[in-house]
């Protein structure tokens, strides 16, 4: 498994400083190696983009049991705050748009809880960005533990759905778990704009698939050097 992860990662970055050969060797083996690319613990991606360890969370310690339920207290409010009359959900908008009032909620509760220190995860490079997984770093103070935290939200009815929802990008210089930590999925549940209930999920155990495709923006694609013909514009 990791030799795999290690192959991909050198390939990643032989396309980006455009060297033929390592592409060649890829394009063969990712055609024949579809079932090897399921089913691979994401601890290990993590361990193998940033060197970093995605630690368990152990439900029978105490400092842990702390953590875990001051930061399900934060939930509770969270709940509370975002199904009151002038939540900025109820302005409706797309899950996406929810997803940040939720993220910007989360936060804001987390560091008021007395010992929490919370916010948006730098990169490697030193840079604040929203945008990648993880969403949130929390700091519990007293122990000295690093949590990452990223908000999702379902549709009720839509729990055990195959459809994909978690998206996870290597880089370099964006990476943004610099840490051994905990790594905690946050889900709300919706039901047409009632958020009913939260849960806490444990990455640790926690199997990705990889999607491999390659890519293209408009910019990319429509390059006057590469437009051979084109209709007459209208007057």
């Amino acid at each position: 498994m990791k030799a795999i992860l290690a192959l991909l990662l050198i390939a990643a970055v032989a396309i980006a400083e455009e060297k033929p050969s390592p592409v060649r060797q890829l394009i063969p083996w990712l055609l024949d190696a579809d079932e090897k690319l399921e089913g691979i613990p994401f601890a290990e991606v993590i361990a193998a983009t940033s060197g970093k360890r995605v630690i368990p969370i152990d439900r029978a310690d105490k400092e842990t049991a702390r953590i875990i339920a001051r930061i399900g207290a934060a939930l509770d409010a969270v709940l509370i705050k975002m199904n009151a009359p002038d939540s900025p959900t109820k302005k409706g908008g797309r899950v996406n748009e929810m997803s940040t009032h939720f993220e910007d909620a989360l936060r804001a509760a987390l560091n008021a809880t007395d010992g929490f220190s919370c916010g948006v995860p730098p990169t490697a490079a030193g840079a604040k960005q929203r945008s990648g997984y993880p969403d949130l770093r929390l700091l519990d103070k007293a122990s000295g533990r690093i949590l990452y935290l990223d908000p999702k939200l379902y549709a009720k009815g839509s729990r055990g759905s195959s459809l994909r929802t978690f998206y996870f990008t290597p880089r370099r210089e964006t990476n943004k778990v610099n840490d051994d930590a905990h790594h905690l999925i946050v889900a709300f549940e919706h039901d047409k704009g009632t958020f009913a209930r939260w849960e806490l999920v444990d990455l640790a155990t926690f199997k990705v698939k990889l999607k491999a495709e390659f890519e293209g923006s408009n910019r990319d694609l429509y390059r006057d050097d590469a437009t051979v013909a084109k209709s007459v514009e209208a007057k």
